[in-house]
């Protein structure tokens, strides 16, 4: 498995990966709408950027053409602008499992979600289920597929810790909707290193892998951390059921999307683990507090070693 295509590679998931694969010296093409957004990506070695529209079967099937594996990380959290769940997370696996038995790839890593089911309280995590179902029927003699279910990962440029600590630094109080929702966040680099081990090992042959992190934190605790790391008081008012679905409501009208109605439904199931994580991977989980402070932090002498440690995967 030397030739890899990441769709969903421009990502903040799937640049950690395309990183991860063009430091081990595969030959990567990473499939992007527009070229032009992504030079942190073209600049590596032995990665290719290419412009295609995964939505056209027939430039989708061209692409993967003569490719050892695929990684699939296509996701979204919002509906809109054309785009849906079922669209991206159930047809568009669906039809790479037809693209992949066609032209003859063998092997193919799938992103799914933590808790995906099909009879989950959200649309998010049902699409993901089906796909998730898709792929995995899909596994035989000549085509060996692996899906990873995720807690909410964590890392620099997440859209996670991230948003907290804009919340943090912009406002004086902080209402926060489901405080008690729990979370085992996973740093992205062990995310990353776990797609690309997998990739030659036949141990993860037909196997979906739950990943999460060492520690669980309520939603109420992830922010009280940013705010403690960026050194800011804040106030936080939990929000109690009811109320927690008015505020999520309302900000659903927004003309940008900081979260919906089926993001609420998808936090009335935690995101934890009941498992190790996987031995397989040889990998140690990566602590939350090790981590985070070195991008929430800012230009400090501390966030400088944090920033070199992360940097070093240590």
């Amino acid at each position: 498995m030397r030739k890899i295509c990441v769709l969903g590679g421009t990502g903040f998931v799937g640049s950690h990966i395309v990183h991860r694969l063009s430091t081990e010296g595969y030959t990567v093409t990473v499939l992007t709408r527009r070229r032009e957004l992504h030079r942190h990506l073209i600049l590596l070695p032995n990665v290719q950027v290419v412009e295609c529209n995964i939505r056209d079967s027939a430039a989708l099937k061209e692409a993967l053409t003569g490719v050892d594996a695929v990684i699939n990380l296509v996701g979204i959290l919002h509906e809109g602008h054309g785009a849906t769940f079922s669209e991206a997370h159930d047809e568009l696996p669906r039809r790479l499992v037809t693209l992949c038995q066609s032209l003859g790839v063998p092997r193919l890593l799938h992103m799914s979600a933590l808790h995906a089911a099909q009879d989950a309280p959200s649309t998010y995590l049902r699409s993901k289920a089906d796909g998730e179902q898709d792929v995995i029927a899909a596994h035989s003699k000549t085509l060996k597929v692996t899906v990873f279910r995720p807690s909410v990962i964590f890392g620099r440029g997440d859209s996670f810790l991230g948003l907290f600590a804009c919340l943090v630094k912009w406002l004086p109080v902080i209402a926060l909707a489901c405080p008690q929702a729990r979370f085992q966040p996973v740093w992205v680099g062990d995310v990353a290193q776990a797609f690309v081990t997998a990739l030659n090992n036949p141990a993860t042959f037909g196997q979906s892998y739950d990943l999460c992190g060492p520690k669980v934190y309520t939603l109420r605790e992830l922010v009280q951390f940013v705010a403690d790391t960026l050194r800011v008081k804040r106030c936080i008012i939990g929000l109690n059921d009811r109320l927690s679905y008015l505020q999520v409501a309302a900000m659903e009208l927004l003309p940008f999307k900081l979260i919906t109605r089926d993001n609420y439904y998808s936090m009335q199931v935690d995101s934890v683990c009941d498992c190790d994580f996987p031995p397989v991977f040889g990998i140690r989980p990566t602590p939350l507090e090790a981590v985070a402070p070195g991008y929430l932090s800012g230009d400090t002498p501390r966030a400088a070693y944090l920033q070199f440690r992360e940097k070093a995967g240590r």
